[in-house]
């Protein structure tokens, strides 16, 4: 089935609505003025009825019931049709009267109504009396002190034409009206929904990749939250879509070259001849799987906190808990390093807002960077401490190389070592601290270390309000 358009949809729903509301209403105001009109030719037979008395009573009675033999006829249709004629033709004979004498002969009347029989209506009471092939609405007035009986008649003729004319002139504009009302309400629509069609074409003729925001020229302001919320949109969805690229350029990096010693080691320890050499390859092999894992762990590290897959519903986490529970997970590292740890400065309760997943990776990666960086019998110093700017300060400081002053900016670009490493890095640790710093709206700063050897690294996170 073919979807509506949203202007079919709208153009329907309000010619509906004009409908509902003109039809009724012209309806109801036809109906009334039709009442209206009743009441105005009732009360015109009425007056017509009393005029005829005034006029019967200076005539005399006595000298009509003179000429009962003979009622006497007044003509229906005037000598000068032109006096009386109104759009070609005459309305006198749909109009006349009658009056009786009090034993029912007929004393005068008009020739279109001397043949209407009496009837017995009581005085002032209005009925309706069919003669011949005409419908006649009639008004009795009875004279009791002359014993007369007068009726005034009005043929239905005209009052149904009067009727239709009515019915033509409330009906006709509605009927004619609202087609016209569609067609302009149409146009009206279309030009509303152009803004729709202005961003429809924009979206169309988006270059792919474009992180250019959408603009319409005179947007209306119900559509400016939607271009907000899909410039947006488009944005984060550029940005995740430049991740997954950037991700999969570094897993394919990063991957390509410890893959590549575990085959040779494998491949070495299957053509050796000598056991010696073939176990010798195999630890080889085994290390370099060891090394993946690891490169692939911190691979997988960023990419989760770069989409935000580890920041879930923000919460208090206290850095000092957060710190030993690090510490203890490197534990094996540290011992096997021959690097001396020294926690300075470790306040219960500091308290921060923000995703302990991410506060642990930023930790972690800041520890393992320094424990590579130093070699054998060297010192790393952990400290952590309450600013009076209302931050929470982590120092971790290292007797290492450290790093000049010109390649500090850099080292924060993914796999960016340093020159004079001892370890096995992979330039990835202060790309996760530095996502993990953004989350908590942190700062990070890289010194020199202490008496100007080594390095050490600053982290502001603005603490939590006091529970």
């Amino acid at each position: 089935m073919k979807a509506v358009s949203l202007r079919s949809r709208l153009l329907a729903l309000i010619v509906l609505v004009l409908a509902a509301v003109l039809l009724p209403l012209g309806i109801l105001s036809a109906m009334r003025t039709l009442e209206e009109v009743d009441e105005l030719s009732d009360g015109r037979l009425a007056q017509a009825a009393r005029t005829l008395e005034v006029l019967v009573g200076r005539i005399g009675v006595e000298q009509l019931r003179e000429q009962r033999a003979i009622p006497a006829l007044v003509p229906s249709y005037s000598n000068h049709p032109q006096e009386v004629t109104v759009q070609g033709r005459t309305y006198e004979s749909e109009v006349g009267f009658q009056v009786f004498d009090s034993d029912g002969s007929l004393l005068l009347a008009t020739e279109n109504l001397s043949g209407v029989p009496r009837t017995h209506a009581p005085d002032g009471q209005f009925e309706d009396i069919s003669s011949g092939r005409y419908k006649w609405r009639v008004f009795t007035l009875i004279m009791e002190n002359k014993g007369i009986t007068i009726r005034a008649g009005e043929r239905y003729d005209s009052r149904h034409e009067i009727t239709h004319a009515l019915w033509i002139e409330h009906g006709l504009p509605t009927l004619l009206g609202l087609p016209l009302l569609a067609v302009l309400v149409g146009w009206a629509i279309r030009r509303g929904l152009r803004p729709l069609e202005s961003l429809a074409d924009a979206l169309a003729h988006r270059e792919p990749g474009s992180r250019a925001p959408i603009h319409l020229d005179d947007a209306p302001a119900e559509l400016s939250p939607v271009l907000a919320a899909l410039n947006d949109q488009i944005g984060r969805l550029e940005s995740a879509l430049e991740r997954e690229r950037r991700f999969s350029a570094d897993v394919a990096h990063e991957l390509r070259t410890p893959l590549a010693s575990t085959m040779i080691n494998l491949e070495s320890a299957m053509v050796s001849a000598r056991p010696d050499e073939a176990q010798l390859a195999l630890e080889a092999a085994r290390e370099c799987l060891v090394s993946l894992a690891r490169r692939t762990e911190q691979l997988l590290a960023l990419a989760r906190l770069e989409v935000g897959a580890a920041s879930g519903p923000r919460g208090r986490v206290d850095l000092g808990e957060l710190a030993l529970d690090v510490i203890e997970e490197l534990s094996p590292v540290i011992g096997a390093g021959g690097v001396e740890l020294e926690l300075r400065e470790l306040p219960e309760q500091l308290w921060v807002e923000g995703y302990a997943v991410a506060l642990g990776a930023l930790l972690r990666n800041l520890l393992e960077n320094a424990f590579r960086h130093v070699p054998r019998g060297g010192h790393v110093a952990l400290s952590m401490s309450r600013a009076d700017d209302g931050t929470a300060v982590i120092e971790v400081v290292d007797d290492g190389p450290g790093i000049p002053e010109a390649r500090r900016a850099g080292m924060f670009t993914r796999f960016q070592r340093g020159l004079d490493t001892q370890g096995e890095g992979y330039g990835l640790g202060l790309s996760i601290v530095q996502r993990a710093a953004e989350l908590h709206s942190a700062t990070i700063e890289l010194l020199d270390g202490e008496r100007g050897a080594g390095l050490r690294v600053v982290v502001r996170i603005p603490r939590a309000p006091i529970a």
